[in-house]
């Protein structure tokens, strides 16, 4: 295959057909965003095997059962720069006569993933109607309850955990147990340690992911770590692990805090996570936040706000989901769903990869800045003055101490424009040699004007900074990789 200058181009296995390109060109994202600043570059995304990324995850789910396919997809994954991809696995399709087990569909995604430099979290979700009173292979199809049913899912388990064995470290459990009122919090507590028991039986430093809620609610969270506090097993989970769909991606975080204060008090080696969230690139007939006129644009603004929501408060992240899905056999959903950030065509042609969404590349541009080389900075000492009310947070670069300030306008559901307000920064403890304003969604990095920045009494002060309802930040210009920006042409 021809390599074009400029870009990587992908090629998948769909026949021997050529996949969409992957444009790395420092154009590869353009809008109508204006901040009325000179710009200098773009940021220049980062693979895997360039950054470490422990704090992001990207969603691969549903291939259990094949509402999408890995092989599709999967020459899109590294670029992307997120390391750990999310799996679910699947025991319907592993076995589907009582006592065959097929585990080489899951086999052929792991081991690959892992010489992609990908490393694997797996969700042992869901039942297996082979077995009576063995559950559901589907969203809310029910935990196995016969005994007959448990003891399978017991060997399963056990089974899956001695063939992953040093594959896969990080695991998960059942997949949203609470929805419709599905099983109670005693039912969802006595499920998870019964599974995780088994998964550290065979693997002992496993890292368990707990519960997988819809949605942060403390109504089942506490009891939880209550209940592990009270039994002396809070050290077999990692991770509490919830989702969080909201129309506007900065609602309902103070359920976050108030889960966050709760799991301190009961279980403090536990962190939170946020296993799954996402919204659709256009207007879907069904599926989580659907029915809405979103467009790849809103798409894109809604996974940044929540990316960098989410790791500003210290929670670890997911972004659902690499490629749309084609869902067949669930009354939750029908037919296809846009949340990818990769454009496929449905199962009757095989997943093919259609395009590269926008949310993709802000995925990447996001990531390539927001990695393990900063941390943030709890309780960031930064005075916002808008019209709007803004988003911020700080985060401090590891070896050199440099701080990058992220911030954004919180009060709206993402637009499809990019008319942008001024706001006032001011940033106690800061310096910045040389800065520069970034957006997240072009990559955009343009230089901050010298004129507008004054530093007295320990305090730095950013003057009309451009704000709208993406994320952008201020870091040091020497901080950031960056592709140039292609010189104006001159008039003839």
């Amino acid at each position: 295959m021809r390599k074009l200058t400029g870009f990587i181009v992908a090629v998948g296995l769909m026949g021997g057909v050529s996949a969409q390109v992957i444009d790395n060109t420092a154009t590869r994202v353009q809008t109508t965003l204006d901040p009325g600043m000179r710009r200098l570059g773009t940021l220049a995304p980062k693979g895997v095997r360039e950054i470490g990324t422990s704090r992001w995850t990207l969603g691969c789910e549903t291939i259990d059962r094949e509402y999408s396919d890995y092989h599709a997809f999967k020459e899109y994954l590294p670029a992307l720069g997120i390391r750990r991809i999310r799996l679910q696995g699947g025991w319907a399709r592993t076995e589907k006569d009582p006592g065959i087990y097929d585990f080489a569909w899951l086999d052929g995604i792991i081991d690959d993933a892992r010489d992609r430099g990908l490393e694997i979290w797996l969700e042992t979700s869901y039942g297996n109607p082979a077995y009576p009173g063995g559950g559901g292979r589907t969203l809310a199809g029910g935990m196995p309850t016969s005994e007959e049913a448990l003891k399978a899912w017991d060997k399963w388990v056990g089974l899956m955990a001695e063939r992953y064995k040093g594959k896969v470290r990080d695991w998960s459990m059942w997949n949203e147990p609470e929805l419709k009122g599905a099983n109670s919090p005693e039912v969802i507590t006595a499920f998870n340690i019964r599974t995780a028991e088994i998964i550290k039986r065979v693997i002992p430093d496993a890292r368990i992911a707990a519960l997988c809620l819809c949605a942060p609610k403390v109504e089942i969270i506490e009891p939880f770590v209550k209940a592990l506090q009270a039994q002396g097993k809070t050290e077999l989970f990692t991770w509490i692990v919830y989702h969080h769909y909201t129309r506007n991606p900065d609602e309902k975080y103070d359920a976050v805090v108030k889960a966050q204060e709760v799991v301190r008090a009961h279980a403090p080696n536990l962190r939170l996570w946020q296993g799954e969230s996402g919204t659709q690139s256009e207007w879907c007939e069904s599926g989580a936040l659907c029915k809405y006129p979103w467009t790849e644009l809103t798409q894109a603004k809604w996974v940044a706000r929540r990316m960098l929501g989410d790791i500003g408060l210290g929670v670890d992240s997911s972004v659902f989901t690499a490629a749309d899905l084609d869902y067949r056999t669930t009354s939750f959903h029908n037919g296809l769903v846009r949340y990818g950030l990769l454009k496929t065509a449905g199962a009757a042609e095989r997943f093919r990869v259609l395009k590269v969404k926008p949310s993709y590349y802000t995925v990447q541009n996001v990531v390539s800045v927001f990695n393990d080389a900063l941390e943030p900075i709890p309780d960031y000492p930064c005075v916002a003055a808008c019209e709007r009310p803004l988003a911020v947070f700080g985060h401090r670069d590891v070896k050199s101490g440099s701080q990058v300030c992220v911030f954004w306008d919180k009060s709206v559901v993402p637009s499809n424009h990019n008319a942008t307000v001024r706001a006032t920064l001011t940033i106690t403890g800061a310096t910045f040699a040389e800065p520069v304003w970034v957006d997240t969604l072009t990559g955009g990095v343009y230089a901050f004007p010298k004129e507008r920045v004054s530093a007295e009494g320990g305090k730095t002060v950013f003057r009309d900074v451009p704000v709208y309802d993406a994320p952008a930040f201020l870091a040091d210009r020497a901080l950031l990789s960056t592709l140039p920006w292609p010189a104006p042409h001159a008039d003839p």
